[in-house]
This record gives structure tokens, sequence and C-alpha cells, in this order.
């Protein structure tokens, strides 16, 4: 599916919830923040999180304007703002508070301990200490994970070397923020061990990713692993075309980054995970208390395979790997 397909898709998703809008109470005007630690999406074809928890809203009855007003807060890349927006958000009285990655869960605990938060990340929160247990995390705060037990990352690091048979140096690209870092590298060293590939970790600096993907290539990788990010679903097209350029197979996150043009995606539904975040804040809405709300986890994780992509950069998909994909992009 193109950019502007899936825009159009999501903003007709948006508009016909407006019609839909009947679940609340007339006169009620809910806020809810969003604390993000990157920046805002610079166009239409970057606001994959706005767009699909917007749509998701609006099947519940929120619309935008007429009984809700939903708080953006972007940190762009600088972590020490999230308290500052924190802060923002506590004194706007928000009803809910959305923390999407570990920075900014951190920054909105520091924040508050009675506005509701949901967390949105791919890590252990109880793990990360942020929540007491997934049955019951307790206090004011639950969550919404992008992969259960872990990040996944171990799995698709096999996948990655299931279609790249010969691949003995994988790069690993990385956001500017490590924090994605602390709970998928750990995954991936011993994973890699037993599949006896050395990994060579490259950040983005300053959004640059020609700059980034320039120093992937003097470690001569055989493939690419885009670690799980909101950094790198935002920016997924800059990445998309330089893994072309490079001629790198690569495995990503989500099943929009194939349509967009990735080779290979293993995880959890992207529209489904924020499908679930708008479930969660209509819940507290409500009147749930979030401590009392289990964490919720994804339990579907579809394998996308973009054959035109795997055609243009020169890569045979084994027939073993196709026939377990739950997708194929022709």
């Amino acid at each position: 599916m193109e950019r502007r397909r899936f825009i159009r898709a999501f903003a007709g998703a948006v508009a016909a919830a407006r019609f839909d809008a009947f679940a609340q109470p007339a006169g009620r005007v809910y806020r809810v923040g969003i604390l993000r630690p990157n920046a805002p999406p610079k166009s239409g074809d970057g606001a994959v999180a706005e767009i699909l928890l917007a749509a998701a809203l609006g099947k519940l009855g929120y619309v935008e304007g007429r009984n809700l007003i939903i708080d953006w807060r972007y940190a762009e890349g600088n972590l020490q703002r999230l308290s500052v927006l924190a802060r923002e958000l506590v004194q706007m009285r928000v009803d809910v508070i959305v923390a999407i990655a570990d920075a900014a869960v951190r920054a909105a605990k520091e924040a508050t301990a009675t506005i509701p938060i949901v967390i949105f990340g791919n890590f252990d929160p109880v793990a990360a200490g942020y929540v007491a247990s997934l049955a019951r995390p307790g206090r004011n705060v639950t969550a919404v994970l992008i992969a259960p037990e872990g990040t996944l990352a171990a799995k698709k690091l096999e996948l990655l070397k299931e279609i790249a048979p010969r691949a003995r140096r994988i790069a690993i690209l990385a956001p500017e923020d490590a924090s994605s870092l602390q709970f998928q590298l750990p995954e991936l060293r011993p994973a890699a061990a037993a599949l006896g590939i050395e990994l060579a970790v490259v950040a983005v600096r300053n959004n640059d990713y020609a700059d980034a993907f320039a120093r992937i290539a003097t470690t001569r990788p055989d493939a690419l692993f885009v670690i799980a990010t909101t950094y790198f679903v935002r920016d997924r097209r800059p990445i998309i075309d330089l893994t072309m350029k490079y001629r790198l197979p690569a495995i990503w996150e989500w099943r929009e980054q194939v349509e967009d043009g990735g080779l290979m995606a293993y995880g959890s539904s992207l529209s489904e995970r924020y499908g679930r975040v708008a479930e969660y804040i209509d819940r507290i809405l409500k009147g749930a208390n979030p401590g009392e709300l289990p964490v919720d986890q994804p339990t579907k994780f579809p394998l996308v395979i973009n054959l035109k992509t795997a055609k243009a950069i020169g890569l045979t998909i084994p027939q073993s790997v196709l026939l377990r994909a739950d997708e194929v992009i022709q």
C-alpha cells in the first residue's frame, strides 16, 4: 500500500467516526495528554500514531473539537524536556496521560501519582519497576504492550538470518535515544552469539539518516535490523529508501513499514495496539481504576513480507519462510 493510500484510509476512518460520535454524554469534554520523546511528524505521512489513535478514539465516540481534546507533547529527541512537558500536562489537568516509550513513562510517573497513566511501549513494565504486576498494575498506571515477554528482538533476528543465511555481520539501526536499546539489545546479543552473527550498532545522530547509513556501510553488514521504536515508524520512508540504496535485507516491527516498502516485519499490529490504547482511555474516562486494569499484551504477531522489495534488492526469500508468512505483498 502506498503512503497516500495509507493516509487516506485512516483519514477516512477518522471522518467516518465523526458520524458515530454518540457514545459520550453531551457537554463533557475530555482531555487526553500524549507524551512522546520524538519530534512531531513533518507531514501527514509521518503522523501514523496521531492518525491511528484519533481513528480508534473516534470509533468509541470521542471526536476532537466536540467532546475531546488531545494534547500532544513532543520532546523532539531532547529527553530532558520530557519532565517539563509531563508537568505541563499535569498543570493542564488532563484526564489521562498516554506515555509512549520508557523515557516518557519515567517523566509521567515523576510528574503525577494521581492522573491515570497508560504506558505504550516495547518493554517489560514489571522489570522496569513501573507496575506491580501484569494482572494488577497498581496505583495510577496500566499499560498496553507492543510485545509480550520481552521485545521479540531475538525471534526477528532469527528470521533475518533465515532470509539471509550467509549473513555474518548484521547492523543494528538504533535511535539517538538509547532507551529502546536497553531492552532489545540484551535479547539480541545471546541470539546473535547462538547464530554466529556479529552485531554492529549504529545510532542515528540529529535525524541524519544518510549519515547513519554511511556509517553502517563502513561496517560491511550483510543485513539490517531496525530497532522497534516510534522514531522509526515516523521516519520509515527515508530509512526504507536507504535500505534500497544499499541493497540491505532488513527486518522491521510493523506491517505498516512493510506496506511502505520495507522488506519484512514480525510483530503485533500497530493499528490494533492503538485500538487497545483507545479502549483503555475509554475505560478510564468512564471511571475504571487504571491500577486494576491488567496490562494488555498482544497475542498475534503476523509475519509480513514484501516480495517486490526482495526482488528490487536481488534477494530470494526461502520458500520455508514464505510458507510461514501471514501476508505476502507482491
